[in-house]
This record gives structure tokens, C-alpha cells and sequence, in this order.
């Protein structure tokens, strides 16, 4: 049985079609994961430079700030996972009172552990570094964070 020319062409359309939208997701996924090694590059520097670590801090620093970026990534992975964050919900009208209550508890656990995390590293630095270093760590963990979100909203990932 031989199949007819339209439909030949129509299936080969569709091929044709889905291996450009798999390559501009490809794109994009590996544009995005750029964007991100980029951000943590630019900011592995920028706290190098605003810390002013000695080489004997700076071997107690890098694997506790490692080992609190791992956990928290493991923390955001779970939450988008689990869809869990409140403001993802279209219509709460659609939901029963109690998956409405199971979605706001779920994100305040979240939230919580997050917290905890944060504190965990905090008494982890500060029981192996000078106060006034964690305190600059902190202070510059923020200026980071404005700087980054100013230049991506200015439309200028890469400029200083």
C-alpha cells in the first residue's frame, strides 16, 4: 500500500517543523544555561574583589559558599518541581479550599527551609571567619544582586 502524496508531504512537514522547534528549544535551553555560568562567573569575581580574602580565608570560604550554592539550587529544583509556589496558580476559584491551604503551607515550608538554609551557612561562616568578612559578604551577596538585576533590565547582560 503506497501512502498519498499529500500526506508524504504533510509528515514531512511535521518533521521538518518539529526539528526546527527541538533545535530552537536546544538553543535556547543552552543560551540559557550560558546566561546562567556567565552570571556566577561574573560573580565568583565580584565577591574575589570585594571580599579581599587571604589565601588561608579563602580556603575556608569557597567550599562553604559551594556547598550553600548546591543546596540552595537542590531547594529551587524542588520547588519548581513541585509547582508549589502560589503565584503559578491561574484560577483559585478552580481549586477546593483545601488544595488553596495545601498550596500557601507548602510555600511557607518552602520559604522556611530556605531560611534555615541561610542561617546554616551564616553559622558556618561565622564560626570559621571574622565577623566583619561575613559582614562584607553579605553586603556585597546585595550589591550583586542590584547590579545584576540593573543591567538586565537596562538591556546590557555583558557591559559594566
Amino acid at each position: 500500500m503506497t501512502w498519498p502524496v499529500f500526506y508524504k508531504r504533510r509528515t514531512m512537514k511535521n518533521l521538518i517543523l518539529s526539528a526546527m522547534l527541538l533545535f530552537t528549544v536546544t538553543v535556547s535551553a543552552k543560551a540559557q544555561g550560558d546566561r546562567i555560568n556567565e552570571i556566577e562567573t561574573y560573580k565568583i569575581a565580584y565577591l574575589t574583589e570585594k571580599l579581599g580574602l587571604s589565601a588561608e580565608e579563602a580556603k575556608i570560604f569557597w567550599p562553604i559558599y559551594n556547598d550553600y550554592q548546591k543546596e540552595q539550587a537542590a531547594l529551587r529544583k524542588e520547588r519548581f518541581q513541585k509547582m508549589i509556589s502560589f503565584r503559578k496558580i491561574n484560577e483559585i476559584e478552580d481549586l477546593s479550599d483545601a488544595q488553596v491551604q495545601e498550596l500557601i503551607t507548602n510555600d511557607f515550608s518552602i520559604r522556611q527551609r530556605e531560611l534555615n538554609l541561610e542561617k546554616k551557612y551564616y553559622y558556618k561562616l561565622r564560626s570559621n571567619l571574622p565577623i566583619k568578612t561575613v559582614g562584607k559578604y553579605y553586603r556585597a551577596q546585595e550589591a550583586f544582586k542590584r547590579e545584576i538585576l540593573s543591567r538586565y533590565r537596562n538591556g546590557r547582560p555583558g557591559r559594566n
